[in-house]
């Protein structure tokens, strides 16, 4: 009899948490590292949302236990935001509030899939997937994507990937890590697919408000209603209202769907904090102008990231066309000599970054796409910069 039971001790370790907590025991220890490695904001949360939570704070009905699904106020408030934000249409009653995005992805999968179904999972992927669908049951089968194809899967992998036990989709635009934005009229085919054929999409919405040039989001279930009884939408406050550290998620879906999950976290976690749920609702009503600030800045920034990237040799990237990361291919420089260690993939590359250069990176191995790595521009001009000219010296 194994100590640790066999579900969790296949877990692999969140290669982006791993990556940002080596940085910081690092600078903890007085080294100056540059980390590119963990994707939040490098703003504050807004003031007013900051104000919102205080008072709540104050407030002894916030003190207490409140709903599992989310405080009435805030699931009404997010029912809103999706039907005003991704067009589509539904009631508070479809809404469960979560401890993060990354928990509402975890219960979804626990909620949607059932040992042996299939869930499809194009590459690139956000480190995080394959996981939650393993811990359900399920078998995440891979789609991979190209740089050539600007990392966007088309219906004809989907059909070649499909089999009987095929249950769901992940579908998520903007990208993590490889930020391409889909336009609409691959968004409705692949949406068209699944229906037509009962696929479920789990539709991952949280970079919604980062898109860059001319680019823009749009919802697939929003695009097609008649998604509505087999779609998913996860989202939460974290990107678009710098709000990582205050954990709080969304699924809305179906309502038999729902009440399952609802049912899950009352067995679970019970409700989410409700000061930052406070704070979550002062975040939706406040308007959108801190994002717009954000994005202006994560423009220019993902712009220079690019254009130093770029001038790397053996570097290829795609320019960023959403959410705040780059995503370059180093397959020109593994397998040379580089300050006397001779890296064979992303994963031994970025341990040689970290140590020679002080930069961290996120291995491409982590999602789904040896040879390239994950870079955030979520970070200071500066950063970019001083991080940029270390690789590129490194490398020279």
């Amino acid at each position: 009899m194994t100590r640790v039971s066999r579900r969790a001790g296949a877990i692999t370790e969140s290669a982006t948490l791993a990556v940002d907590s080596r940085a910081k025991e690092l600078r903890a220890a007085g080294e100056d590292v540059i980390g590119f490695g963990a994707g939040e904001p490098d703003y504050p949360t807004p003031e007013h949302i900051v104000v919102a939570a205080v008072e709540a704070a104050r407030d002894p009905r916030n003190h207490r236990y409140s709903p599992s699904a989310g405080l009435p106020e805030l699931r009404l408030a997010i029912a809103e935001k999706t039907r005003r934000e991704s067009g589509v249409d539904c009631e508070a009653a479809q809404v469960l509030v979560t401890n993060g995005a990354k928990h509402a992805l975890y219960e979804a999968m626990q909620a949607l899939v059932d040992p042996g179904d299939e869930v499809l999972l194009p590459a690139p992927y956000w480190t995080t997937y394959p996981e939650a669908i393993a811990l359900a049951g399920g078998e995440p089968v891979i789609v991979p994507t190209t740089e050539a194809a600007e990392f966007r899967v088309t219906v004809d992998q989907l059909e070649t990937a499909r089999t009987p036990r095929t249950k769901a989709l992940f579908f998520v635009s903007p990208g993590n890590p490889s930020g391409t934005v889909y336009p609409p009229a691959e968004i409705k085919a692949i949406g068209r697919w699944a229906h037509e054929n009962g696929v479920w999409v789990v539709a991952d919405e949280i970079y919604e408000h980062l898109t860059y040039g001319k680019r823009e989001f749009t919802s697939m279930p929003g695009l097609l209603p008649e998604l509505a009884d087999t779609a998913l939408i996860l989202n939460g406050v974290a990107k678009t209202y710098a709000m990582t550290g205050w954990r709080v998620g969304w699924i809305v879906g179906p309502l038999d769907v729902m009440k399952a999950a609802i049912n899950l976290q009352s067995h679970s976690t019970s409700n989410v904090g409700n000061v930052s749920q406070r704070a979550a609702i002062a975040a939706l009503e406040g308007g959108l102008q801190a994002v717009t600030e954000m994005r202006a800045a994560y423009e220019r920034r993902g712009a220079r990231m690019y254009e130093l990237l770029s001038a790397i040799p053996g570097v290829t990237c795609m320019e960023p066309q959403g959410a705040f990361y780059c995503f370059p291919s180093f397959e020109g420089v593994l397998g040379r000599e580089i300050g006397g260690r001779t890296p064979r993939n992303t994963i031994e590359l970025a341990s040689l970054l970290l140590d020679e250069a002080r930069v961290a990176v996120v291995p491409g191995e982590a999602f789904g796409s040896p040879g390239y790595v994950r870079m955030t521009f979520a970070v200071s001009d500066a950063d970019i910069e001083e991080g940029l000219q270390r690789i590129a010296k490194l490398l020279a």
